[in-house]
């Protein structure tokens, strides 16, 4: 079992370290979905007027303080050969040197018969939203894996993390592609394998290997959310305004909200253990992939860093309701002090909760929220 520790004392809101994923990767619906992001760091690139317009369905729409706005469209590159876009060409050229010659389609970008856009498409056809993972974090995988030098390396550190038992990679499937997942991860197989293939890289290409990259992918991946209209009003939330246009300015943003209301994966090399009372906490702090671990309490040297798998209201449930959703989404049982010390309590679920995950069931999906999921 891999564990964080600390070396050191560590104050409350202390920054613990920053990370870049191993590889990211917008997820595919979003794309469709037109919602613009930087190829390699998933940065928005619409502005935060151009993302209200389109999630309100308001052409005309004006933002208030546009300076305010954090996307500079005049420092966007294009690829040359398939023109995905970058947020600079300082991105464009990590792509490049990354993965991205391996995976430009060149002129065949839109082309719905390249193999590449089949298995897009394919995964587009077994997950849909709200998505939760990416075929193209393994695409990226194998194209970093091509285009390195030390191809052992890297080999080495993305099958460092495949180590589940083969119940449990089917598990992992289940859950991302549905009651047909065998099937449908058959036909995965083979059209990343008509798509990718590699002489180097044959145990990712066999059935197994293929099924614990999978397997990789459903657990180690983390979605970020990044907005430049949430950016902006974030900045407009800072701004010091009399109190008339105060009133104004939230008047504005309420209602933004109410018309948006009617109309991003990544591998991460973070190897955290989840506690029910974490003493640390993942965030993004940038608008990109750039991964931020902060101490919620203060940390004392040798104690065990560890995060949250659990949102804020799933940490406030039961026992019996919080090991249901980490046996489900993460295949372990979790022995946090919070955990042990509620031992003795029945193993049922309550009735208010039943209640809500009746309601959470009923819900539609696909509304627009906030913040768009880039999968890195």
């Amino acid at each position: 079992q891999i564990c964080l520790f600390a070396k050191k004392s560590i104050k409350k809101g202390e920054a613990i370290f920053l990370e870049r994923p191993l590889v990211s990767a917008q997820f595919l619906w979003n794309a469709l979905y037109k919602y613009k992001a930087c190829e390699y760091c998933l940065r928005a690139l619409e502005t935060a007027e151009e993302n209200a317009r389109r999630l309100s369905g308001i052409p005309g729409l004006s933002l208030p303080h546009p300076e305010l706005c954090r996307v500079r469209p005049e420092l966007h590159q294009a690829c040359p050969q398939c023109q995905v876009m970058y947020c600079s060409s300082e991105c464009r050229q990590s792509a490049a040197d990354q993965y991205h010659r391996a995976l430009c389609l060149g002129p065949s970008q839109e082309d719905p018969d390249h193999p590449i856009n089949k298995l897009k498409d394919a995964w587009r056809s077994m997950h849909y939203p709200p998505e939760t993972s990416s075929i193209m974090l393994m695409a990226r995988m194998v194209a970093v894996v091509k285009q390195a030098k030390d191809k052992a390396h890297w080999q080495k550190l993305f099958s460092y993390f495949c180590s589940r038992a083969a119940n449990e990679e089917e598990e992992i499937a289940h859950k991302l592609l549905g009651d047909q997942f065998r099937g449908q991860l058959a036909l995965l197989h083979s059209l990343f394998k008509a798509a990718l293939y590699d002489d180097h890289l044959t145990r990712w290409f066999v059935p197994e290997g293929f099924r614990s990259l999978f397997a990789l992918v459903g657990t180690n991946g983390q979605g970020i959310g990044t907005s430049s209209l949430s950016q902006w009003v974030h900045a407009c939330d800072a701004l010091e305004l009399p109190a008339q246009q105060r009133e104004q300015l939230d008047s504005f943003i309420d209602q933004l909200y109410k018309d948006i209301e009617k109309g991003h994966s990544f591998i991460s090399v973070l190897q955290c253990n989840h506690s029910c009372i974490p003493n640390a906490e993942a965030s993004f702090p940038n608008n990109n992939f750039l991964l931020k671990l902060s101490a919620l309490s203060d940390i004392t040297p040798g104690e065990e860093i560890c995060i949250s798998y659990l949102d804020c209201c799933q940490r406030d449930r039961s026992r019996h309701s919080r090991h249901k959703i980490l046996r489900e989404n993460y295949l372990f049982v979790c022995s946090c002090p919070k955990c042990v010390s509620q031992m003795d309590e029945l193993d049922v679920t309550s009735e208010e909760e039943e209640e809500e995950e009746g309601e959470a069931e009923g819900e539609t999906e696909g509304d627009e929220m906030e913040d768009e999921m880039t999968d890195v």
